[in-house]
């Protein structure tokens, strides 16, 4: 089974409808996809068979869809529980949520709104107050969604003067405060009203002469921006 931490909440959204779907909720979903059994479910989460089915009910009567199909055994037996197309869905969606938060443990969190969307290159425009960036685009968001932007503090790049390059997003900034954790700084820098932090080498730290209170220019790729409708 995938592990899940105790206490992460998945915000679920099946055509408007939302709910929150906790880590038991979540491991009773794929021990649902595994076991083929409701009743196995349950003692592999280590709840009673009622409590499981009271999660499933309460998940489907909120979003309005149903999440599992059950099917009943003949004269010898052998029936089941799986999970419907919807209840896939939304156990894959999880995965994903959970993915990325694993990828990104030292990551920015930016709540945005997108406020354009260029099909052709493929990129949607986010903005919070004065922080306005591209990010890939995600054809289920439409303009006016809000957003989580994620950003590892390790994509973030510093720079005395703006660069053309590849790096889609380059903004400029001043240094708010600076850290040292394990050989690696971590320089946090306001950037139109939001604080970024970048993690950067002694050595980077030096060759760039920062202090506190300097203006310098952050920049990072568009690709490496993930987000999650909120």
């Amino acid at each position: 089974m995938a592990d899940v931490k105790a206490g992460v909440e998945y915000k679920i959204n099946v055509d408007g409808n939302s709910f929150l779907l906790d880590s038991k909720k979540y491991q009773l979903l794929q021990s649902i996809l595994d076991t083929g059994s409701l009743t196995a479910a349950a003692k592999e989460i280590k709840v009673s068979y009622r409590t499981a089915l009271n999660y499933i009910e309460k998940m489907e009567s909120t979003l309005n869809v149903k999440i599992v199909s059950t099917t009943k055994g003949g004269k010898g037996g052998g029936g089941g529980t799986s999970l419907t197309e919807e209840g896939y869905s939304i156990l894959k969606e999880c995965k994903k949520i959970n993915a990325i938060m694993e990828l990104h443990k030292d990551v920015n969190e930016i709540e945005a709104e997108i406020v354009d969307i260029n099909e052709v290159k493929g990129v949607m425009t986010i903005k919070m107050d004065q922080f306005e960036i591209n990010a890939p685009l995600n054809r289920k968001y439409i303009i006016g969604d809000r957003i989580l932007a994620l950003i590892s503090y390790d994509n973030i790049f510093l720079m005395l003067e703006p660069q053309t390059s590849s790096i889609r997003n380059i903004l400029k900034g001043q240094i708010v405060e600076m850290k040292l954790e394990n050989e690696i700084i971590r320089v946090k820098i306001n950037v139109g009203g939001v604080v970024l932090c970048s993690d950067i080498t002694v050595s980077a730290e030096k060759e760039l002469n920062l202090n506190i209170g300097k203006e310098v220019y952050v920049g990072f790729k568009a690709m490496s921006v993930a987000t999650l409708k909120l």
